[in-house]
């Protein structure tokens, strides 16, 4: 339950902040800032020194996640919410107030101070903003798993969603995505990666419903981090590789180990669009090092499958090739369209 009045240091006065000519020490306010993505009661070191030390430490928010770890630790928070020239007067004769924020940051407190240290009229204590745990790199992709889990439970549409019903819109994402790397487009490239995510995060979330095998994202996250770090012997184990070449090489050999495969050819999926497959067969015969000759029947698709296989061999991409080729052309119909 939040508090809505507030009482001032018993020594520190009654009779409203300090006047710009007092001699009396002005103190200190320590806004403390915690990340909800870490886990309550880990703190830095500053911050629980800043809060053994302090005279007070309050909290507007009496369900803030921290309050049980801070009391458990020994520290007095009392609930809270001081306007700034409360805060400014519990400073008074040296004191020092920590103030645990909210999840909003305290906007109305800090905007208070700022507007007593501008009026000139008021001697301020010392601020001090102390960040007491810090967000680690791809925190926010915790708050993703969060927002997916209320979606699924909460949205009309996302909670009947399945694997086959979602399957459709994963490949129209990844060219989505792909177009956005072709077009060079920053800001649509980080949108279509967002996108792109939340299939993997949304069916994650549907598996976790599954009655015979669920798995999680973070067994998701688990599997593939194994496998990177399996596949990689050369950055987290003992081996060397110099080249891309070499690196790819190992990749397949374990990934064929792993898997248990007899042919370069096992899990290459046939579904995706004919000339990437046939890239993807020329590199891995290339890179097994196998003579294969190309069926020669004179059609249009052996000479297609031709085609790519010789891009593939001058390291180019058929699929972008036809795609910019494709482009090239749209505008060129649109320019017979449209003359002049």
């Amino acid at each position: 339950m939040n508090a809505t009045s507030f009482e001032g240091a018993p020594d520190a006065g009654r009779g409203g902040a300090a006047s710009p000519g007092s001699g009396a020490a002005p103190g200190r306010v320590v806004l403390l800032t915690t990340s909800h993505r870490v886990a309550p009661g880990l703190l830095s070191w500053p911050a629980w020194q800043a809060l053994r030390t302090a005279d007070r430490v309050l909290c507007a928010d009496g369900a803030h996640p921290q309050l049980p770890y801070l009391r458990e630790a020994g520290i007095s928070v009392d609930e809270a919410s001081p306007t700034a020239e409360e805060l400014v007067d519990a400073c008074g004769g040296g004191h020092t107030v920590v103030v645990v924020a909210t999840g909003e940051g305290e906007p109305a407190l800090t905007d208070g101070l700022a507007r007593l240290a501008g009026s000139g009229r008021v001697r301020m204590p010392d601020l001090e903003l102390l960040p007491a745990s810090y967000d680690l790199p791809g925190a926010r992709l915790l708050d993703l798993v969060q927002v997916m889990d209320r979606i699924r439970a909460e949205c009309p549409w996302s909670s009947r969603q399945t694997h086959q019903g979602l399957a459709k819109y994963g490949i129209e994402e990844a060219y989505e995505l792909v177009e956005a790397i072709e077009d060079g487009d920053r800001d649509e490239l980080r949108e279509e990666l967002g996108d792109v995510l939340l299939q993997v995060v949304f069916h994650a979330r549907i598996a976790e419903e599954d009655p015979e095998t669920p798995f999680s994202i973070d067994d998701v996250a688990g599997t593939i981090v194994a496998k990177l770090v399996h596949r990689h012997p050369h950055v987290f184990g003992d081996e060397t590789a110099s080249t891309p070449e070499e690196v790819k090489e190992h990749w397949l050999r374990t990934k064929a180990q792993e898997k248990r495969r007899t042919s370069v050819t096992e899990g290459i999926p046939l579904h995706q669009p004919g000339l990437a497959l046939a890239a993807k067969l020329a590199s891995r015969v290339r890179t097994a090092g196998l003579e294969v000759p190309l069926p020669d029947t004179g059609s249009i698709g052996y000479e297609l499958l031709a085609l790519a296989v010789r891009a593939e061999a001058e390291g180019v991409d058929p699929e972008a090739a036809l795609r910019a080729a494709a482009r090239v052309y749209r505008d060129a119909i649109r320019e017979t369209e449209n003359p002049g």
